[in-house]
């Protein structure tokens, strides 16, 4: 396993692990064409291109012998739904699920946070799903800590995320 900074070829890559990661943790009953429209356009290569060129993103991605099967992405200037919380969020942060417990995930979070640490950043914040209990139980063996609550919204629908930040210092 190799972590690494993405180039542009890798954006259709990490649009598949996107879809396929986003969809097994939101959609349990099927896929209506309200979800399939969003995530088509959501993680369409070439928004995923224009992340990898922004300087306010840091983005790196988990390859093995055949191709990528994970990715991490740290915004910087991110207002948090919850007060207290730094401007650095762990935006995206995606293990194809047949590759958990490899250590992917660990490997990739670790690197993350040693990015922040690189920028005197105090603490990182993220929000997971709430009832993506394999995820929260991964953040809080790693220690962080909920700090809030707040809903994804799509249109007029909104889900019930689970805010956590990490003390860095």
């Amino acid at each position: 396993m190799t972590l690494r900074k993405p180039t542009n070829s890798d954006a259709s890559s990490i649009a598949a692990i996107s879809i396929e990661v986003w969809i097994g943790t939101y959609l349990k009953r099927g896929i209506s064409a309200f979800f399939a429209d969003y995530v088509l356009e959501e993680f369409a290569p070439s928004k995923i291109e224009k992340l990898i060129l922004d300087p306010d993103q840091f983005i790196l991605v988990s390859e093995n012998e055949e191709g990528l099967d994970g990715f991490i992405r740290v915004s910087s200037a991110s207002k948090a739904p919850v007060s207290g919380c730094s401007e650095m969020e762990i935006s995206t942060f995606y293990v194809q699920p047949r590759h958990h417990g490899k250590g992917i995930g660990k490997r990739l979070l670790d690197a993350a946070l040693a990015h922040c640490r690189e920028k005197s950043i105090e603490s990182v914040w993220l929000t997971t799903n709430a009832e993506n209990a394999p995820a929260i139980a991964f953040y809080l063996a790693r220690g962080f800590e909920q700090v809030g609550e707040t809903h994804f919204r799509i249109d007029d629908q909104g889900y019930l995320n689970n805010v956590y930040s990490y003390r860095l210092s």
